[in-house]
């Protein structure tokens, strides 16, 4: 019993709790000391005999003397001394720190509110039966710090808790709580730490889950009221059918924050893409309107690679775009080999695109404005002109460095730029020849792929000559054999 494990009861003393509680709560209106002293000599046989139930009956009654009393320092003294008793039952103790955490609210000041929460953090420390208590206890402290304004203080409380260990605490807790961390982390300006934390989420949590007839959900109620009657008080409680679409949206709404500070727009297209997969949304007009601009805002965006490019063709093609029917102009535009000047492109959409929150034409004036507008619509800028690049690599193999100039409505030091950052990337290929003023788009060839072509050539050329052959013979063969009929009538 010293390791607090719980065994069948020696003996039963709900009878004496039965009488002795009143008493001591009518002897505490009087002398507090005294009922305090009666309840926790019947408090040790209890727990000597390892009765569970009048133990944490016994408990609650002693910490509710000692609330009712107004001796908050007295209530903080008993819990800690409560809990070091020697075999003290574990789900006693769980009992009465359950307890204890709803006096918190009670406490009449804010210094005898920290002093009660900081004696529950003490108690709870180190055991893992009351750890989902002490997360519990800690969230509430960080609120508390939060308040004060100290947000250093508040995101170091409640960042030291590894909830995602927690066995005992049911998932939708765990989420919330890694939510409050990013978002304290957010609010701090730790980018890094946020990041990481908001990793333990597994997004499979917050997958879309089909509509269930109602013999499946009878079903499942039936199979999960059996596994609740077979579940023993070790194993962790079972996880509830519940809507989650409120933590997706805010997961999701922190991963976008998270990739439009660290200007990855290929990754905050995504995020928008899985906020634009919920039914909420979807059933929202003027939200479905909001997300299906952003969704194509942040993939035009995005640098050209293989997968940006696949996936604005699979965005291209979601019927959905005709509800925005200017951004689905401005995506057809971007999947056409057909050049883009960007003159044009900010005179025909540069006034409804800055008429969101996403673009500026004009760096922020002020702090309610998004410092990163403008910078996103200098991008956007970035990718029309190498947008119009890879179209010319496409139909030129060279050309007059002064033509390539007018074609991109640059001047020749902004034409060199881009052209080296795009052969940097590997998008495009390219050499210049400045003394010449040329540039070619022309890959040099080696050797070995020279004459791999011409030996490829030349056996599609002879394949051909053999198939030719053929025909030839066949045709010679065919005009050889003369049919019996014409003999016969040239005969008569």
């Amino acid at each position: 019993m010293a390791d607090g494990q719980l065994f069948k009861p020696e003996k039963d003393y709900t009878k004496e709790v039965d009488k002795q509680i009143p008493e001591a709560e009518e002897l505490a209106k009087d002398n507090v000391q005294a009922a305090l002293e009666k309840l926790s000599a019947l408090e040790k046989h209890a727990r000597q005999a390892s009765d569970l139930a009048s133990t944490s009956r016994l408990l609650v009654a002693i910490i509710t003397i000692s609330k009712d009393s107004g001796d908050w320092g007295l209530l903080n003294e008993q819990i800690l001394l409560l809990s070091k008793k020697h075999g003290q039952l574990k789900q006693a103790t769980t009992k009465m720190v359950q307890i204890a955490m709803a006096f918190i609210d009670e406490a009449p000041d804010a210094e005898k509110k920290l002093a009660l929460i900081e004696t529950l953090r003490t108690v709870t420390e180190g055991k893992i039966f009351v750890e989902v208590e002490r997360a519990r206890v800690t969230r509430i402290l960080s609120d508390m710090k939060k308040e004060q304004g100290d947000l250093n203080a508040a995101a170091d409380i409640l960042c030291e808790l590894q909830v995602e260990t927690f066995g005992s605490m049911e998932r939708r807790e765990k989420t919330e709580f890694i939510l409050e961390q990013v978002a304290l982390c957010i609010e701090k300006g730790d980018w890094t730490q946020a990041g990481i934390l908001s990793r333990k989420i597994s997004t499979k949590f917050f997958a879309r889950k089909p509509r269930k007839t109602p013999e499946q959900i009878e079903k499942d109620k039936k199979e999960r009221e059996e596994k609740e009657k077979n579940r023993s008080m070790d194993d962790p409680p079972l996880e509830k059918e519940d809507d989650v679409t409120d933590l997706k949206l805010r997961y999701y709404e922190q991963q976008i924050t998270l990739a439009k500070h660290e200007d990855k727009y290929l990754d905050a297209c995504k995020h928008y893409r899985q906020v634009l997969d919920t039914e909420s949304v979807e059933e929202n007009p003027e939200q479905l309107h909001a997300v299906l601009q952003r969704v194509i805002y942040y993939i035009l965006l995005a640098p050209h690679d293989n997968e940006q490019s696949d996936l604005l063709h699979r965005i291209n093609s979601d019927a959905r775009n005709s509800l925005v029917p200017n951004e689905q102009q401005l995506l057809k535009t971007f999947t056409i080999p057909e050049l883009m000047r960007w003159p044009i492109v900010s005179e025909r959409f540069g006034a409804h695109l800055c008429s969101t929150d996403v673009f500026s034409a004009t760096p922020a004036s002020s702090d309610q404005e998004d410092p990163k507008a403008h910078t996103r619509w200098q991008d956007l800028r970035k990718r029309v002109i190498e947008h119009n690049v890879r179209v010319i690599a496409k139909y030129y193999t060279r050309i007059q460095m002064h033509r390539l100039t007018q074609l991109l409505d640059l001047d020749e030091e902004e034409t060199e730029s881009y052209i080296s950052q795009l052969v940097t990337a590997k998008t495009v290929y390219a050499k210049i020849d400045r003394p010449a003023r040329v540039v070619s788009f022309a890959k040099t060839r080696d050797a070995d792929e020279v004459l791999n072509e011409w030996s490829g050539s030349m056996k599609s050329l002879l394949g051909l000559l053999e198939r030719i052959d053929h025909l030839i013979t066949k045709e010679e063969m065919m005009a050889r054999i003369q049919p019996v009929g014409d003999n016969t009538v040239k005969a008569h």
